[in-house]
């Protein structure tokens, strides 16, 4: 992958960390627009995506329209088979062009196959050699497995809760649920986010964020239910949440719903108070520091 002139150096890591990924995974990753290859991309979105009942997620055509007028659809291949894709457009950021990265998915019998962040490192370096230093995308702060890997395997943070985002929500993972998101912000050029490109990041302590004035705002009970606590404004927040928020809303939706209103009441509020998410345990801690200045 070309590095840009602009970027030097950390254009030319993103591009070294984005082939290791793939060499590691055993992966070819490549951008596509002809319209064979972004119809098996849309079905792919569709069996990871949709629960059957509701319109396709998004049409080969629409596809064809992002890649064809420079925005970033991109595939992986293992041998013949698509097991992955990544879908964003350009938009405008903080006074700057970004992408928004719109929908990854990745086979349900090749999860957990690090296909995800291959992926996501080719989006990287895709970005930074055009002069792009940003990329955002939204998610769910109630899905641990997507916030571990956001926080902890890429190195970005969250800066913004938007309340009921898109509506209510009819696809597979989410339905019957309210679409409460988060909004990442990846910053490509950081060190720490090098760092984790090349998986040289660290988990964070909770212990030692403990040790150090963090405050518990947000729990899980030995029940599962949430358990509010009391922040401490002078040092970082700590915010809990259930390990499978999917199963929960299949099991209890109630449950689901007091889930959803205790974070939206603690995390939302502390993200509009001044606070971000830089990091998260595997135990499902977010750790919220203020921005100040």
């Amino acid at each position: 992958m070309k590095a840009d002139l602009t970027y030097g150096s950390v254009a030319s890591e993103a591009a070294a960390a984005a082939d290791d990924a793939a060499r590691v995974a055993g992966l070819r990753i490549a951008e596509v627009e002809d319209i064979a290859t972004l119809t098996t991309a849309a079905q792919l979105m569709d069996e990871v995506w949709s629960n059957g009942d509701a319109p396709p997620l998004i049409s080969p055509s629409t596809l064809k329209a992002l890649a064809h007028s420079g925005g970033y659809v991109a595939v992986a291949s293992s041998g013949h088979e698509i097991v992955g894709a990544l879908i964003g457009f350009l938009g405008w950021h903080r006074g700057a062009v970004q992408l928004h990265s719109h929908i990854l998915g990745v086979s349900p019998h090749r999860q957990g196959r690090a296909i995800g962040f291959a992926l996501k490192q080719h989006q990287r370096a895709w970005a930074l050699a055009r002069d792009i230093a940003t990329i955002t995308w939204t998610f769910d702060p109630l899905v641990r497995r997507n916030a571990y890997f956001n926080l902890t395997k890429l190195g970005a943070a969250i800066t913004a809760y938007y309340e009921n985002f898109y509506g209510d929500m009819t696809d597979a993972i989410n339905s019957g649920d309210e679409s409460d998101r988060v909004l990442v912000e990846w910053d490509l050029v950081a060190p720490s986010v090098a760092a984790f490109s090349h998986r040289r990041g660290a988990e964070p302590d909770i212990d030692d964020v403990r040790a150090h004035g963090g405050s518990i705002v947000l729990s899980v009970a030995d029940d599962g239910a949430p358990i509010a606590g009391g922040p401490d404004p002078s040092g970082p927040l700590l915010i809990q949440v259930p390990e499978d928020i999917v199963s929960v809303r299949e099991r209890s939706p109630e449950s689901a719903r007091r889930w959803r209103r205790a974070l939206r009441a603690t995390f939302g509020r502390a993200i509009s108070d001044g606070y971000a998410a830089r990091g998260m345990s595997r135990s499902g801690w977010y750790i919220l520091e203020h921005r100040r200045g």
